[in-house]
């Protein structure tokens, strides 16, 4: 299969087996890009059916402590957007649907058709733009749309009716859904706003809600692949990376809470 609709046959597969998508989150780069990459490939071996690579930023304004942490020690070895795009080819190589998840400051200043284009010529499906807008995005859709990669943007519990319906029309692939106001970090509970909010998206939108913002455990993904059509875990990956004490420990880290949390969106 191209790249292009990967995502969506990610999200369709799901569906046909009565299961929502799991969505993992990893920031390239961290703690190195080698065991990055490695620890991408086994979270999608382990039943991850989507993945997002992170693009490491220096100002992280939504990311909560284990991210920018994690995003502040990649910087600091070294890692660049060439890092962000051999770890996509690495994961879109071994067949599995991945995205970048970036900040919009690094695509503009590269150049936003060029990095679209080095995106898709990697293997990216698209990506994932949390503090873009539609009203700036422009630059963005026409590149995705010359290229066709998938552009995925965020609704909030705070989102308007006519905001909602705004963003839901702009995206390509899915809807995320973040499920609570607030920075990224893994939560007790999941969020009481997110399954309303999936309902006030689904009444715009025929793509997949995927909800995201605290999931960490499998008792909570099986709860939200209750009501949405894809779980998006991020720190609890992060989590389990920066706590190893070496890169095999890491990878199997990473690894094991993979298929613990594919298990809850199986309900098993």
């Amino acid at each position: 299969m191209s790249t292009t609709g990967r995502v969506t046959a990610a999200f369709a597969a799901a569906a046909a087996g009565e299961r929502a998508a799991l969505i993992g989150y990893l920031p390239a780069g961290f703690p190195d890009t080698v065991t990055a990459t490695k620890a991408a490939l086994a979270m999608a071996q382990a039943g991850a059916d989507i993945i997002e690579v992170g693009l490491p930023y220096s100002d992280p304004l939504m990311d909560g402590p284990v991210i920018a942490d994690a995003v502040h020690r990649a910087l600091k070895n070294g890692a660049r957007v060439k890092d962000v795009l051999d770890t996509v080819h690495a994961i879109a190589e071994a067949g599995t649907a991945v995205l970048v998840m970036t900040y919009w400051n690094p695509v503009d200043q590269y150049g936003v058709d060029a990095f679209a284009r080095d995106l898709a010529n990697a293997g990216g499906a698209g990506l994932i733009t949390p503090d873009l807008t539609p009203e700036e995005a422009g630059p963005w859709l026409a590149a995705a749309e010359k290229h066709g990669l998938d552009r995925v943007f965020l609704v909030a519990p705070s989102s308007t009716t006519q905001r909602i319906a705004r963003i839901a029309d702009v995206c390509r692939g899915f809807v995320y859904a973040a499920s609570l106001m607030g920075i990224t970090g893994t939560r007790e509970a999941v969020s009481s706003s997110a399954e309303g909010l999936v309902s006030r998206v689904r009444e715009h939108t025929s793509l997949p809600v995927a909800v995201g913002l605290g999931v960490s455990t499998r008792d909570q993904a099986a709860q939200v692949a209750t009501f949405a059509d894809g779980v998006i875990v991020g720190s609890a990956f992060v989590r389990r990376l920066a706590a190893a004490s070496d890169p095999d420990t890491a990878v199997a880290g990473v690894r094991a809470l993979a298929a613990d949390l594919a298990a809850g969106v199986r309900r098993q």
